[in-house]
């Protein structure tokens, strides 16, 4: 009797290691994903937000308060408001067609849509400066003619940045729609409902988390976006200069203040894009 009540403390010991063992190999990966995402993403934000505000917060607003500044932001911000609308009405369309038709090159539009993930932001901006440039663009002596400026101007801007967007709405919706089927699709249509008034009372509402997925990740991407923008803009300054193509200018100009200004505006626009892409999700999809 003795023995036995001796061997269970041993046994309990022997348990709990392993319990301590198991709870830290569970542990590990968690600290080594957080480790890695604080020295590859917490650690330079942080310090961009320590050299910004570590001579005051006047040099901060004085540097966001010029007019370049405020022109870059407000270009920025027309760009946003121009690309996403446009990218979301084409990617709601493209994704019905690609997930509700068959038709021969349907394979070849599925992979185009992806290319803007493949290609270089960069080649993206000498594409549309081969296209549209004045100088040896396709098109771009007839638009000079008709007294339109694509490159070295807003509306070269907003096509590089249409077109580094462009895949995210039709990504984000094409699963919804293959999940949600056609049943009820069908059924309104039995019952007399048009295209149209099947779309926007059946088809819209079921897909309608997706496409703001989609909205939040397109509407990131345009705001940050700096290769193809750098190329067809000409960096003109106060002209043609987005909120990131001043990050660049500022710190070339050894001005870091301003390029760490704007460079906080940037990470608290992205920060509040995270937020909504978590606010907008359903409720079961966040737990």
């Amino acid at each position: 009797m003795s023995s036995n009540v001796g061997t269970v403390p041993r046994l309990g010991a022997k348990a709990t290691g392993r319990v301590r063992r198991r709870r830290a190999k569970s542990r590990l990966p968690r600290v080594l994903a957080l480790t890695y995402l604080g020295l590859l993403l917490a650690a330079p934000v942080g310090m961009i937000m320590y050299r910004t505000f570590e001579d005051g917060l006047q040099p901060v607003i004085d540097s966001l308060t010029t007019a370049e500044a405020q022109h870059a932001f407000w270009l920025t911000f027309l760009m946003v408001i121009v690309a996403v609308p446009l990218n979301t009405i084409f990617g709601v369309v493209a994704a019905l067609v690609i997930v509700r038709q068959r038709f021969r090159g349907r394979a070849l539009l599925n992979a185009a849509i992806d290319l803007p993930f493949a290609v270089s932001p960069v080649v993206v901006g000498l594409s549309l400066l081969l296209v549209y440039g004045t100088r040896d663009g396709w098109v771009g002596n007839w638009f000079a003619e008709q007294g339109i400026r694509i490159i070295f101007s807003t509306p070269g801007m907003i096509l590089a940045t249409m077109f580094v967007s462009l895949p995210f709405v039709v990504r984000e919706t094409i699963p919804v729609l293959r999940e949600i089927g056609t049943e009820q699709e069908q059924a309104a249509a039995t019952l007399g409902a048009g295209p149209f008034q099947t779309f926007f009372r059946i088809t819209l509402p079921a897909i309608r988390w997706g496409v703001a997925y989609g909205v939040v990740l397109t509407t990131a991407r345009a705001l940050g976006e700096f290769g193809a923008v750098s190329i067809v803009s000409g960096k003109l300054s106060g002209q043609t200069e987005t909120a990131t193509l001043l990050v660049e200018s500022e710190f070339r100009r050894f001005n870091e203040t301003g390029a760490y200004a704007a460079s906080v505006v940037l990470c608290v626009l992205a920060l509040v894009t995270l937020l909504a892409m978590n606010l907008i999700k359903p409720k079961e999809a966040r737990t």
